[in-house]
């Protein structure tokens, strides 16, 4: 098995921390912009696309800061994918830096589809 590499990718979007974080961290909020539908049942949330399903463990979050969530079929425990919402100090431009790991030539796919999904997610929030 090929150790999975971690990446960041960091998105400037325009909306209140509070509001993002719903939108992160909500099922409904989630399946606005990331699957089709999103149950939680505690800390696990279900994610609903066409045919497929799959199931992501809450790791941790903080609130209006950021969310952490690893698939419950990734077999290494130090993969997860994280969405950390940051403000700059002095512009108070806000940005989404999302983490997540992949396999290396799968990496590149990766940065893609969270630039699909962060794109969605800024047309529903109606952000640039």
């Amino acid at each position: 098995m090929s150790d999975k590499i971690k990446y960041e990718i960091e998105f400037p979007i325009q909306s209140s921390p509070q509001l993002l974080f719903q939108y992160l961290s909500t099922p409904s909020g989630l399946s606005e912009w990331f699957a089709d539908n999103v149950n939680s049942r505690g800390e696990f949330f279900t994610f609903i696309w066409d045919d497929s399903e799959e199931t992501a463990k809450l790791l941790g979050k903080k609130n209006n800061e950021r969310i952490r969530f690893r698939w419950e079929e990734e077999e290494d425990s130090s993969c997860y994918f994280e969405m950390k919402i940051v403000v700059d100090e002095i512009t108070k431009d806000v940005s989404i830096i999302v983490t997540d790991h992949a396999d290396e030539d799968e990496v590149d796919e990766g940065k893609m589809l969270w630039e699909n999904q962060i794109g969605s997610l800024k047309q529903v929030l109606g952000s640039r």
